[in-house]
């Protein structure tokens, strides 16, 4: 058997990394590959594998490297994967725009609003839409509501999904966006949205939103404990936005709002839904105090791997150190 070389292995590395969601790995990784052009061409060589998760691998490689080059081969696979027409060209298709949301260079902003003519133009599913609105909102810019306007009436509205609230957040003051939160008319699927956007890039100046959100989700509590549906799965977003940027939002919230919050929380660890259940949790390791693990306890789900979760936040508000 011919034993791989250090580069091989860094590349293997890496798709492993990026096939498990490891972020800050991955980043290391790449900057293992050596110095930039050398990167590079290795990057764009894995690019014509077969694998799709190699292909990945490259495709994120290439966002962290950055500039107009990455841009503009970046493009070029996008068209590669689109041909493709099958599963594995949508997964890289996808990592090309999650890396394209990330890249400073204008360059791919204009990559990203070309994607979105095409998807109009195309009839996208919610499903397409999506990963190229999360990757707009990382590189918004004013220029971006009328391109965006024309696509959306180009889709079918029961097509738009998080492009619906993209929509919002680019038209919308911070107080402007409070009041629509708060506003009973509005759906809660489209808040749901609005949320979920909001999971690609928490601009500091929305921070101070956040509490809206909380009192929104208050408003559903009964509903989202009861059953599974756009209730619970507001909720579930919600907390989901909370944690991943938890050190940012989670001291800066006003005592009141972190109250509420609380109070959210341990509500809804006895939802019927596994996933907001599971959500509230670990919302609650955080902001809850050391009486809230008995309800915790209570609630443990059956399951081992979700049980784990309430475990670990029972024992974090005890102030048990882990085994």
């Amino acid at each position: 058997m011919t034993r791989k070389t250090d580069v091989e292995q860094l590349q293997d590395e890496l798709v492993d990394a990026c096939s498990w969601g490891e972020e800050v790995r991955a980043r290391e990784l790449v900057s293992r590959l050596g110095e930039e052009p050398r990167a590079r061409v290795l990057l764009e060589a894995m690019l014509a594998d077969p694998d799709a998760l190699v292909r990945q691998a490259a495709a994120f490689g290439l966002g962290v490297l950055g500039g107009s080059a990455s841009v503009r081969r970046l493009e070029q696979q996008l068209a590669l994967e689109e041909a493709r027409g099958d599963y594995d060209g949508d997964s890289v298709v996808e990592e090309i725009i999650r890396a394209m949301g990330w890249l400073e260079d204008a360059g791919a902003r204009a990559a990203l609003v070309r994607k979105l003519e095409r998807l109009a133009a195309a009839g996208p599913e919610p499903g397409d839409v999506n990963p190229v609105a999360n990757a707009l909102w990382k590189r918004r810019h004013p220029d971006l509501l009328p391109v965006l306007r024309r696509s959306l009436d180009q889709i079918d509205p029961k097509d738009w999904g998080a492009l619906q609230g993209l929509l919002v957040l680019l038209e919308k003051t911070p107080d402007e966006l409070r009041a629509w939160v708060r506003d009973p008319s509005v759906s809660v699927e489209r808040k749901t949205r609005v949320v979920t956007v909001l999971d690609a890039d928490l601009p500091e100046a929305l921070i101070a939103t956040l509490p809206s959100f909380i009192s929104e989700a208050s408003a559903l509590v009964e509903e989202a404990v009861s059953q599974e549906g756009e209730a619970s799965r507001y909720c579930d977003r919600l907390f989901t936005l909370l944690l991943l940027y938890k050190e940012q939002v989670l001291p800066s919230l006003p005592e009141e709002a972190r109250t509420e919050l609380r109070t959210l929380a341990r509500r809804l660890v006895a939802s019927v839904d596994p996933s907001c259940s599971l959500g509230a949790a670990v919302v609650l390791k955080h902001v809850g105090r050391p009486e809230d693990a008995a309800l915790l306890e209570a609630h443990r789900p059956a399951e081992l791997v979700l049980a784990k979760v309430f475990d670990d936040a029972a024992r974090a508000l005890r102030g048990i150190p882990r085994g």
